[in-house]
Parts: structure tokens; C-alpha cells; sequence
């Protein structure tokens, strides 16, 4: 799925405060790549998911999915979400809340995978009766990734979905999660805060400015994975990326 991004501008605002959460972001993603956003808390990272999901509205400027809004693909069910909370249904068990999942998928798209085929991918069938309160964060966060295998989505929105985790199960996460994206290759927007995540993971990294948030650096991640950093140039990308984050670091500070 493309991604179209013109003069995206968002404002929150009550009858007592107004607060520029985006201003005039523009880009274009294209069909497959996997987009890490990154940078400082409160720049509007996760604010761009929620326009791209159908949750927000913008306030100026548009945001595209295939050329056409975001509320079209979401009642198509072609967007899928996974936060840092995996928000599972604690009285359906495991093989049930992919099951749920799968219910929403149009008729006219069947499932390419049954749910004991996808509990398979992510490691959870032995696990397929077991209740979300019997598993640990990392299996939680595993059943969370097979909801969202399920749905079979073009776009997966993903908003720092294994930062909860300790860094064993972060890191096996992120290897398995790669393992399930490169067959399918959707179109990923992936949010996080961990630089090694985003230069493990991404085709791109968009670097936020603080708020307002605009695009303060696009890098170009063109390393073949499995990615190494004891490989050379994975340090040259995490040179520059830390640069591009120092930028922003030292802009915020002169705020």
C-alpha cells in the first residue's frame, strides 16, 4: 500500500488549550517498505498513526492510502494496528482472539493462513488454549502479532509495540517479526524509540523534529538482512541516524 503524506498539519485543541502536534509533514512511502519513525517523546510520531489508522482527522493537508483516505482501507480492512499494550480479549483464549480477528476479514478476501497456522508462525501452538492472564508479556505480545498476522492487512501500523518487553524477548521478537514481514512485505509504519530496532528493521528511518513535529532527516537504510552491527556499514548508518538525533536533541534544547 502507498502512502501519500501533503501539508499534514495537526492541532489538539479544547476550549482552553491548542497544541500543534504536526505541521506541514510531507512524504511518500511506497508499497512494502517498512518506515521506522523516530525521535524525541511528544513530537508526533504516534499522532501520525492515528491519522494514517482513521482515528484522528487532520487538521490541514492529507494523508493517502492507495490514493484514496484512510477511512476507506480501514472499513476495507486493509489497516492493521499493534500497540504497546496487546489490548487481548482476556476471556477468549488464545487461538479464539485470532480467531475474532480473522471474522472481520471481507468475504471476498479469504484467509490465505488458518488461525492454527498463524499461531504456528509466531510460536504459540502450544499455547492455543491458554488464556491471555496465563502468558508472559512476550507471549502476550506474540499472540498480539498473530491478530494482526490474521487480519491480513496491506498496511500494519505499529506503535512501539515491544518496548514493555525486557531486551531478550524485544530482540527475539524483532527477528521473528522480520521473519513474518519479508514473504509479505505490507507496507509498515513502525514507531520506536530504540535506534538499533529501527536500523535492524527498516528500509527508512524519518527522524522527528520536537514539537511541532516535522521531518527533520530521511535516511535511506540500503542494507541486506539479516543485519549485523558488527558489519561496517550498519556503524556508518547508526553514525548518521545518532547525528540526525543529536540535531533534534540540540533543537529542542534552544526551544
Amino acid at each position: 500500500m502507498n502512502i501519500q503524506v501533503e501539508a499534514l498539519t495537526h492541532i489538539f485543541a479544547n476550549s482552553k488549550l491548542q497544541r500543534t502536534a504536526l505541521t506541514e509533514i510531507n512524504f511518500e512511502v511506497k508499497s512494502g517498505q517498512f518506515v521506522a519513525l523516530t525521535g524525541p517523546s511528544g513530537c508526533g510520531k504516534s499522532t501520525l498513526l492515528r491519522l494514517a489508522g482513521d482515528l484522528l482527522q487532520p487538521t490541514r493537508g492529507t494523508i493517502t492510502l492507495n490514493g484514496r483516505e484512510p477511512a476507506e482501507m480501514r472499513t476495507a480492512h486493509e489497516i492493521a494496528w499493534m500497540a504497546q499494550s496487546p489490548a487481548l480479549l482476556p476471556w477468549l483464549d488464545a487461538r479464539q482472539n485470532v480467531a475474532l480477528a480473522q471474522r472481520f476479514i471481507p468475504v471476498n478476501r479469504r484467509p490465505r493462513l488458518t488461525v492454527d497456522q498463524v499461531l504456528e508462525r509466531v510460536g504459540l501452538s502450544d499455547a492455543a488454549g491458554a488464556f491471555p492472564f496465563t502468558l508472559s508479556g512476550g507471549m502476550q505480545q506474540r499472540l498480539a502479532l498473530a491478530r494482526l498476522l490474521a487480519l491480513e492487512a496491506s498496511l500494519w501500523l505499529m506503535d512501539e509495540p515491544f518496548a514493555a518487553l525486557d531486551e531478550i524477548s524485544r530482540e527475539r521478537l524483532t527477528t521473528e517479526l522480520l521473519d513474518l514481514w519479508q514473504p509479505l512485505h505490507p507496507t509498515v509504519l513502525w514507531v520506536t524509540h530504540n535506534i538499533y530496532e529501527a536500523l535492524r528493521l527498516a528500509d527508512r528511518i524519518l527522524v522527528f523534529s520536537p514539537s511541532p513535529g516535522q521531518i527533520a532527516a530521511d535516511l535511506a537504510i540500503d542494507l541486506p538482512r539479516p543485519r549485523s552491527e558488527a558489519d561496517p556499514r550498519f556503524q556508518q548508518a547508526l553514525a548518521a541516524l545518532r547525528t540526525a538525533l543529536g540535531r533534534t536533541a540540540n533543537a529542542q534544547v534552544m526551544q
